[in-house]
């Protein structure tokens, strides 16, 4: 088969469940001949999220699309079945077109997505979010173990705006997200 007869077209799949149709389809990959034939590869796209439970930073890697599944392959007449009847599998995403079979995504759609995923992977991001007024405890620096109040949220910098009570006089402080726990 030639190389440029594969393209990208995306299963909806049940949400959740991403990771078993992956496993599937590379395990049918491994044992059947008919799969390696029209399949070439599998791709949920996911982001590394920074979480901060109980103090302490953890990376966790999050779908980026819930319910899809991007399969590159030759859709033949052979192949579409295989995959449409896979277990978790919904069918294909179409283009609300009464065709029997599914429009390929273009190239550049997926370039988008890939570079996102390796964009996110340089920039993590901060799954918790604060919200002006909420009281916080400085974990991190010369205030550390101070209580204050986010008076300001500066989400595209990972910093807080902290007002917090020194010797009866309130000052601002302006902390990074990492620096900060909720109360």
């Amino acid at each position: 088969m030639a190389e440029s007869n594969y393209k990208w077209y995306v299963l909806r799949a049940i949400s959740g469940k991403e990771n078993k149709v992956k496993e599937y389809i590379e395990g049918a990959l491994v044992t059947s001949s008919l799969f390696k034939e029209y399949v070439s590869q599998v791709l949920i796209p996911t982001e590394k999220v920074v979480a901060l439970r109980n103090g302490k930073r953890t990376i966790k890697e999050r779908n980026l699309l819930p319910g899809y599944v991007l399969v590159e392959c030759n859709l033949t007449d052979e192949c579409y079945p295989l995959l449409r009847n896979i277990p978790n599998v919904l069918g294909f995403l179409s283009d609300g077109k009464a065709s029997t079979k599914p429009a390929p995504v273009p190239q550049s759609e997926i370039n988008k997505i890939v570079g996102s995923v390796e964009d996110s992977a340089a920039n993590l991001t901060l799954e918790e979010t604060y919200v002006v007024g909420e009281k916080v405890k400085v974990t991190n620096g010369a205030f550390n173990g101070f209580n204050g109040v986010v008076s300001e949220v500066l989400p595209d910098k990972h910093k807080l705006k902290v007002v917090v009570t020194i010797f009866d006089r309130q000052t601002p402080l302006e902390l990074g997200f990492n620096d900060v726990e909720k109360e």
